[in-house]
């Protein structure tokens, strides 16, 4: 895998995302249509919501992982560009520095979350 195949997934991942939540939207508004009551249509609703914000926070998860990786080979593909010796070591993504420092370095996707759970509270703010 190299850098532009983890952007290109990180992308698929966003769409899948916004696609699934903008079905779950639809499915909330039919409900809330198909309720028996008032009542019991909000409840529906906010049932679906907890399921919505449950996949958002699946799907940051995944995007933090896909970033990190998509870091990582950025890293080691420069280094065999400009070292005939890398000094940058395949390593696992068990943690420690490595890990720290490209978790640092993607600390602009904390805004980005923010973003996503407004995403999902506008969505269902009808309700």
């Amino acid at each position: 895998m190299d850098y532009p195949v983890a952007e290109q997934q990180m992308t698929q991942v966003q769409q899948q995302s916004q696609a699934a939540m903008e079905k779950m939207q639809a499915l909330a508004q039919k409900l809330r249509a198909a309720a028996p009551d008032e009542g019991t249509g909000r409840e529906w609703a906010m049932d679906l919501r907890e399921i919505a914000m449950t996949l958002q926070q699946q799907n940051q998860t995944a995007m933090m992982l896909l970033q990190q990786m998509g870091q990582y080979i950025h890293t080691l593909e420069n280094e065999l560009q400009t070292h005939p010796a890398p000094s940058v070591q395949p390593r696992g993504w068990g943690g420690g520095s490595g890990f720290l420092g490209n978790l640092t370095a993607g600390l602009g996707m904390g805004a980005g979350f923010a973003v996503a759970g407004d995403v999902v509270n506008d969505i269902f703010s009808a309700f």
